[in-house]
């Protein structure tokens, strides 16, 4: 059984300071219009922070927030406190609104932990052998910064804590991703692997998916257009450029194999949310409903 949402990054919003941000509202007008119950909460800020003026607008919309998200840099210490203020931000605002229905074994909302900032990393999105690894010291205190992160939302928030590799950030490839699995045990904070993420860099999503089903809390599902992610890899373009020019496409018309993802899942009886994303340039956001609305029925026509 699985339940579907959708998150602002679909309408372009990934960097709250951005001039181009389409206004809240229309992201959920768009997001009901389209047939989604839930949303993710997006970047701190985008969405009312008042939790009485957000569960209003959620009321209204008929939607609900399956989860928030935390991007920045989780590596350096001089960081950290801003991180610890913001989980506790976003968590009391999650525990504050309307909340996504019960779902698989860690009912939401979810607290999705990125770690996203070092311009290092950022610059080789997708190419293992380019990309520089953190030092023992640095991933270990990146170990334990999300260890701590994570108990304040489980602790104090009953928020779950899940991780996700992201493109660009210090856990992206296949031996950072085996090696915070091993680092952090699944009752301190769970895996929100993402399709588009794993295809990124160079994993094959189900075969992933399948690996770590036992510790895989939450789903992202993106599409990428092969032709573009070539050319953007050739390049070495960062992750968020080559999602301006369209690396990111609605699913069912990019390269992941969306049917073999499902029988994974089907196999091993999995249940939970899935988001769908497909990150894009603001200015682009005109299209927006129509590729959030193929999604969905993709999805739906798939049996999910």
């Amino acid at each position: 059984m699985y339940d579907i949402a959708n998150a602002p990054c679909s309408w372009g919003v990934d960097d709250p300071k951005n001039p181009h941000l389409p206004a809240w509202q229309k992201v959920l007008d768009e997001a009901r219009q389209a047939g989604y119950s839930s949303l993710e909460l997006g970047p701190w800020g985008f969405l009312p922070k008042d939790p009485a003026v957000l569960t209003q607008a959620l009321e209204e919309h008929q939607l609900s927030l399956v989860a928030g998200t935390l991007f920045d840099d989780l590596v350096s210490e001089s960081n950290f406190s801003k991180m610890v203020e913001l989980t506790h931000k976003i968590c009391h605002s999650l525990r504050n609104t309307r909340i996504a229905r019960a779902l698989g074994k860690f009912a939401p909302p979810y607290l999705v932990i990125i770690d996203f900032g070092n311009p290092k990393r950022a610059r080789f999105a997708g190419q293992s052998g380019k990309a520089p690894r953190l030092s023992c010291d640095d991933w270990q205190r990146l170990v334990n910064h999300i260890r701590e992160i994570s108990h304040i939302a489980m602790q104090e928030y009953q928020v779950r804590p899940v991780i996700h590799p992201h493109a660009g950030g210090c856990i992206e490839f296949a031996d950072e991703i085996t090696q915070i699995a091993d680092d952090i045990p699944h009752f301190e904070a769970g895996l929100c692997l993402d399709t588009g993420h794993l295809y990124y860099a160079g994993l094959s999503p189900e075969k992933w998916i399948e690996r770590y089903i036992d510790r895989l809390d939450y789903l992202h599902f993106k599409d990428v257009n092969k032709a573009i992610f070539q050319k953007v890899i050739a390049r070495g373009t960062d992750f968020f450029t080559a999602c301006a020019e369209g690396v990111m496409c609605p699913l069912g018309q990019g390269n992941i194999d969306y049917a073999a993802v499902k029988a994974t899942l089907e196999s091993h009886q999995w249940q939970g949310w899935i988001t769908i994303e497909q990150e894009r340039d603001p200015r682009d956001v005109a299209g927006s409903l129509a590729d959030v609305s193929a999604s969905l029925s993709y999805l739906k026509n798939m049996g999910f």
